[in-house]
C-alpha cells in the first residue's frame, strides 16, 4: 500500500479588462505582449531571474517567460501528487498546474490526469475494487479501466499514486504509494500555506477535464469549480486561479461563472474540441488559431494553451521547421500565450535537439526552450521546472 499521507500530513513537504488590467498591468506588460513591455522587461532587467510574484501585482509580478509546473514536477514525481506540487514550487515554477479536475461518484473534485485511474494509481491493486473496472466510451473512443466518477471520495482516498510512465520515468517509481489523490478543495488550502509559508503568492493552473462528459453524466464541472473558488474566495478576475479546458464551450460557461483568467486549450491543427463533435460544430483547431478565430477566443478568454507543435511545426524527420504566425496573431487578438510540454527526454524533444540513442535519457532541453522562447511566447508548461527556470535564466541573459 505504501506510505499513508493525507493533505494535513504531508502539507509541510470584467475578462476582457482583466487582460489589461488585474493580470496584465497598465499596458499588457506583464506578460510581455508585442509593444506592451519594454526591452528591460523582456530581457531580463526588470524581473530577475527567480522572482516571484509581487504582493497585489497579479500574473504581471512573475517573470516572462514564465515556467509552469506541469502537473507538478511530473519530470521527478508521481503527477498530481503533493509531492509534485511541492517539488515544483521548490524548483522555482511560478505557476503550478493543479490540477487536472475530474469528479467523485458523490461530486467532489479531485486531482487525475484523466478520470481512467488505473494508469496513475494502485487502483489494480485493490481486490475490493476489482469488479468496477469496466469499459466506457470517453470521447469517442473504448477505453477500459477504473473511473473516478466510480468511486465516492472516502474511497478514493484509499489508494495511492504511482508513476504514469514508469517504462520513461521509472526512477519515479521510487515514490510509488507515498501520497494520496488530492481534492481541489485540499489544493487551495495548500496554495494558501505555501503562499504564507514563501511570503509571495502561489498561482495554480487547474483544468476542467472532459466537461461535455461529465455533464452528460449530471456531474457538471464548471459549476461545481465556480461553487468551490467562490467558497475559498477566489473566483474574481485578481485571484490566482488561472482556468483552462480543451473545450472551448466549458471556458465559455465558466466565464460566465467566475472572474478569473482563462484560456483555451488547443490540440493537433487537424484536431476538433469534442464539445464541438457533440454539438455538430464543423470547425477544426486550425479554425480557431486564424486571426478570426482567435478574435473570438479572446471574447471570452485571456488566454490560449497550444502545443509546442502550433508555434514551431516539426518537419518529417521530427526536426523543427520555421516558426509559425500563432505568437503574432494571438498577441495582436490581445492574448497570452502558454503552449505545453517541455520535457527532458529525447523522445519527446524535436528530433533536433534529441542526444544519443537512448529515448529515455536527457537531450538538449535547454537548446528547445531557447527556440521556444525566441518565437515570444509568454510562458510554457514544463514537467522540469528546474530546467525551464535555468533555460530562462539563458535566455533573458542574451
Amino acid at each position: 500500500m505504501g506510505t499513508r499521507e493525507t493533505y494535513e500530513q504531508g502539507r509541510g513537504t470584467g475578462r476582457r479588462a482583466l487582460l489589461g488590467a488585474a493580470v496584465l498591468g497598465a499596458g499588457g506588460a506583464v506578460l510581455g505582449l508585442p509593444g506592451a513591455a519594454s526591452a528591460d522587461d523582456r530581457h531580463g532587467k526588470n524581473p530577475g531571474p527567480g522572482a516571484g510574484s509581487k504582493p497585489g501585482h497579479g500574473l504581471k509580478g512573475l517573470p516572462v517567460p514564465t515556467i509552469i509546473g506541469h502537473r507538478g514536477a511530473s519530470g521527478y514525481r508521481p503527477e498530481h501528487t503533493f509531492g509534485s506540487y511541492q517539488l515544483a514550487l521548490d524548483m522555482g515554477a511560478d505557476i503550478v498546474e493543479a490540477g487536472d479536475l475530474v469528479p467523485t461518484r458523490d461530486g467532489h473534485l479531485v486531482c487525475r490526469h484523466e478520470l481512467e485511474i488505473g494508469g496513475t494509481t494502485d487502483v489494480a491493486e485493490h481486490p475490493e475494487f476489482a469488479a468496477r473496472r469496466t469499459t466506457k466510451i470517453l470521447d469517442g473512443v473504448a477505453t477500459t479501466g477504473w473511473f473516478t466518477e466510480d468511486f465516492t471520495l472516502a474511497e478514493l482516498k484509499t489508494l495511492r499514486a504511482v508513476e504514469r510512465i514508469p517504462e520513461t520515468r521509472s526512477r519515479n517509481t521510487l515514490y510509488d504509494g507515498r501520497w494520496e489523490i488530492p481534492t481541489f478543495e485540499e489544493v487551495l488550502r495548500w496554495q494558501d500555506e505555501q503562499t504564507r509559508k514563501r511570503g509571495k503568492q502561489v498561482w495554480i493552473y487547474p483544468e476542467t477535464k472532459h466537461p461535455t462528459y461529465f455533464r452528460k453524466l449530471g456531474l457538471g464541472l464548471e459549476e461545481r469549480l465556480a461553487t468551490v473558488l467562490r467558497k475559498h474566495g477566489k473566483d474574481k478576475k485578481n485571484a490566482p486561479v488561472v482556468i483552462q479546458s480543451f473545450e472551448p464551450t466549458s471556458i465559455q460557461r465558466l466565464a460566465k461563472l467566475v472572474g478569473n483568467p482563462l484560456a483555451v486549450l488547443l490540440s493537433a491543427a487537424n484536431t476538433r474540441p469534442w464539445d464541438f463533435v457533440e454539438s455538430g460544430d464543423p470547425r477544426t483547431v486550425a479554425d480557431l488559431i486564424t486571426p478570426k478565430g482567435l478574435k473570438a477566443i479572446a471574447s471570452y478568454a485571456q488566454g490560449i494553451g497550444p502545443t509546442l507543435d502550433l508555434v514551431i511545426p516539426r518537419k518529417a524527420d521530427g526536426s523543427l521547421a520555421e516558426p509559425s504566425t500563432l505568437v503574432a496573431d494571438a498577441h495582436a487578438a490581445g492574448l497570452i500565450l502558454h503552449p505545453y510540454t517541455m520535457r527532458n527526454e529525447n523522445t519527446f524533444l524535436p528530433a533536433d535537439f534529441r542526444r544519443g540513442t537512448d529515448p529515455v535519457a536527457y537531450g538538449d532541453a535547454f537548446g528547445a526552450f531557447q527556440a521556444y522562447f525566441a518565437t515570444g511566447i509568454d510562458g510554457v508548461f514544463t514537467d522540469n521546472a528546474d530546467t525551464g527556470v535555468l533555460a530562462r535564466e539563458d535566455f533573458l541573459r542574451r
